[in-house]
């Protein structure tokens, strides 16, 4: 039985009732997303009835306006419930009185001009200096085959001494690489010249000296065993049995060698716009991300080796 058993009249109840029912056997929604949007809805009706001083009747639903959600969102966020709940809460909150519409029972405006809560933006997951250096180096250690070793070590190269994207790395032919630079294709076929600096200039060197394939200049540089291109499947397995040779967390990928490089940079006195560039943001305010994530080190290094930390 939801919050919404005493709040609403018997008609309500029934079609709250009857569209968890819905949820549950025909969108499969799981157990626990039930009991939570259960458990929005009967919140949302005990605003309501709070406010009518009684039970919620379906000509209460048809007067609702969009400042009576505003005010239970306010309510429920003044209790300290986070944007992702309260984006759930309104979700909840959509479905049920799509629902009704659906069944034509009540068609209501009131949620249309109501925003979703802005997400909070997770920041990047960096690894430190030390353990990016390390999981390049001990490549060659978990694999026993040199020419596969070498391979991985060079695309794993690519992501932290060049920030590339797994896919752009994977992507590269050997015409796209120069004495110090190479020619990035990035999201949208946006191409970029990156640095080649000299330890990824040498990985790369190491693995076309070693692979057992022809390797023709407008074809992608990086094969598997059978001559195939190389999937991004492999190098993520990979890095899987890196992070647990070193004792790294879940976060360890590919993904995260590319955020170490703009953190990494960013914390040398790199500048916003070239590492922009370096990384092929469209937007700065995509890069602009790292110097959150630099100053949280920042913080975490003063807490740790200040006096009064």
């Amino acid at each position: 039985m939801t919050d919404s058993a005493f709040a609403t009249d018997e008609f309500i109840r029934a079609r709250i009732d009857a569209w968890l029912r819905d949820l549950g056997s025909v969108r499969r929604l799981a157990p626990r997303t039930l009991e939570a949007y259960g458990r929005d809805i009967g919140q949302f009706m005990a605003f309501l009835s709070g406010h009518m001083g009684g039970p919620v009747t379906l000509s209460a639903l048809k007067d609702m306006r969009g400042a009576d959600i505003r005010a239970f969102m306010a309510q429920r966020r003044s209790e300290s419930l986070g944007s992702r709940s309260l984006a759930r809460v309104l979700s909840a909150l959509k479905s049920f009185f799509c629902f009704l519409e659906r069944e034509g029972t009540l068609a209501t405006e009131a949620l249309n001009v109501i925003r979703t809560p802005k997400m909070p933006r997770a920041l990047p997951k960096a690894l430190t200096v030390v353990e990016a250096k390390q999981t390049i180096s001990m490549t060659d250690e978990i694999e026993d085959r040199p020419w596969v070793a070498a391979r991985d070590m060079a695309v794993i190269s690519l992501c932290y001494g060049a920030g590339l994207r797994i896919s752009e790395a994977l992507a590269l032919t050997k015409a796209d690489l120069d004495a110090d630079v190479m020619r990035v294709t990035g999201k949208g076929g946006k191409v970029r010249m990156v640095p080649l600096i000299a330890p990824v200039r040498n990985a790369i060197a190491s693995y076309l000296e070693l692979a057992p394939f022809k390797l023709w200049p407008e074809e992608p540089l990086f094969r598997g065993v059978r001559g195939g291109v190389l999937s991004p499947r492999l190098i993520q397995l990979r890095m899987a049995q890196l992070r647990g040779a070193l004792g790294l967390p879940p976060s360890a990928t590919p993904h995260a060698l590319r955020h170490s490089f703009a953190t990494h940079l960013l914390g040398k006195g790199g500048d916003l716009r070239a590492i922009q560039e370096l990384l092929g943001h469209a937007s700065l305010s995509t890069t602009q991300i790292y110097t959150a994530v630099d100053t949280e080190r920042l913080l975490e290094s003063y807490a740790k080796a200040h006096p009064r930390g």
